[in-house]
């Protein structure tokens, strides 16, 4: 099989556990909240439990990181050089408030580096994936299906954020940027609008962790972008701490 055609098996588990989440979505579902006070819901486990499996049925070799899993010590992820990465649903806040804008999330770390990521938008009809090498796509809410690339900026910049996420620090590096526009989406969507064109560089100067970003993260660095700490270094994963540093995610003409 080849990479792009594994991604599309993949493409395949997202769907199905899509399915699953959007069975809950429409119901008068219970908002829970973990020890940290993210909140958890039935969809996020449902999620997890049909790619989990899925997972382990299509690679019983390759380990599974998932933010709804028991944790996984560090002393067995440090001899991890490739792993799914797996966010079931990203944005539950989006979820919970009913925006549409949360995502199921699979990537494919090897070495440290995102090298196939599968976002879909379920509530929303979108799908995205991007395979280190081979390109990104896109599947429309109608079923066509379309190759990404980033875009040389206009004049104006089109800053991507969160409204539940722009904190101070966040505002004040949009602002250094000059003129610009701010184009709100949810979750791991904003790596996505990048991807495709519709936005231009998304700041994040506060926590997330690896599995947040790292299925589009590889769908925006195969569509030509990139996601940097502060310094331009490249933002890396199979940490021993999952937390995220602040990053930059852009296209690829950004140089801080």
């Amino acid at each position: 099989m080849s990479n792009h055609g594994f991604a599309l098996t993949v493409l395949d588990v997202a769907d199905k556990a899509g399915l699953e989440v959007m069975k809950i979505y429409q119901t008068d579902f219970e908002v829970n909240f973990k020890a940290d006070e993210s909140p958890v819901t039935a969809a996020d486990l449902a999620a997890h439990r049909v790619i989990d499996q899925a997972l382990a049925e299509l690679s019983p070799d390759i380990p599974v990181l998932s933010e709804e899993a028991a944790a996984i010590p560090w002393s067995t992820r440090r001899h991890w050089h490739r792993f799914w990465l797996v966010d079931p649903i990203d944005g539950t806040r989006d979820f919970t408030q009913r925006s549409g804008e949360f995502t199921v999330n699979i990537a494919l770390i090897e070495h440290g580096e995102p090298v196939l990521g599968v976002v879909t938008a379920p509530a929303l009809g979108e799908a995205f994936w991007g395979v280190k090498g081979e390109g990104a796509w896109k599947r429309e809410a109608d079923g066509r299906v379309r190759r990404l690339s980033v875009v040389v900026p206009p004049a104006r910049k089109r800053v991507v954020a969160s409204k539940n996420h722009l904190n101070d620090d966040t505002r004040a590096f949009i602002e250094s940027l000059g003129d610009h526009e701010l184009v709100q989406a949810g979750s791991s969507l904003k790596f996505c609008r990048i991807a495709e064109g519709r936005a231009d560089i998304y700041p994040r100067l506060g926590p997330t962790c690896e599995w947040d970003t790292g299925a589009a993260h590889a769908v925006l660095s195969a569509a030509g972008g990139k996601v940097t700490h502060l310094d331009g270094s490249p933002l890396r994963y199979g940490k021993e701490d999952v937390l995220n540093p602040h990053f930059i995610a852009s296209a690829a003409w950004y140089r801080g």
